[in-house]
């Protein structure tokens, strides 16, 4: 399957873009996972936006904070899939993208993030290594980790 693969500044993006995103992350995040929360917090402006698109369909999805956002260190989030694209193998393609980018070889920098407990062992293969306990985040446990430089 091919995939484009695109990272544009909040700036950069047209409506079309920014409505698929949105719409994608609803349809995950609060309907498929019953979890309601704000998902407009501000830290899409400052942020970078890894987008996966199969022709015109938006498959997949990252945003890429820069440090003092979410974290210290630079972050990932907003880590999705679209459901009938989920058989494919995306989900690695998608993080290998936003590592590229945060950390790239010539300049490595350590990557923070806040995972669903469920996928510790999917980040843990990416070279993520826990930091701390679980905890609840809108009712789901998650952990942090780091992607050391």
């Amino acid at each position: 399957m091919e995939i484009n693969w695109e990272i544009k500044s909040f700036q950069e993006l047209n409506t079309t873009e920014l409505y698929q995103i949105v719409q994608l992350r609803i349809d995950i995040f609060m309907l498929e996972q019953n979890c309601f929360y704000r998902d407009l917090d501000n830290k899409d402006f400052p942020s970078n936006h890894l987008m996966g698109w199969h022709q015109d369909t938006l498959v997949a999805y990252a945003r890429l904070l820069p440090p003092s956002i979410s974290y210290e260190e630079c972050s990932i989030g907003r880590v999705l899939v679209h459901r009938d694209f989920r058989k494919f193998g995306l989900g690695k393609q998608l993080m290998l993208q936003a590592i590229a980018f945060l950390s790239p070889p010539s300049t490595p920098q350590p990557i923070r993030i806040s995972a669903q407990l469920y996928l510790q062992r999917f980040y843990e293969d990416l070279g993520f290594v826990p930091t701390g306990d679980e905890y609840l985040e809108d009712d789901i446990p998650h952990i942090q980790m780091l992607r050391p430089s």
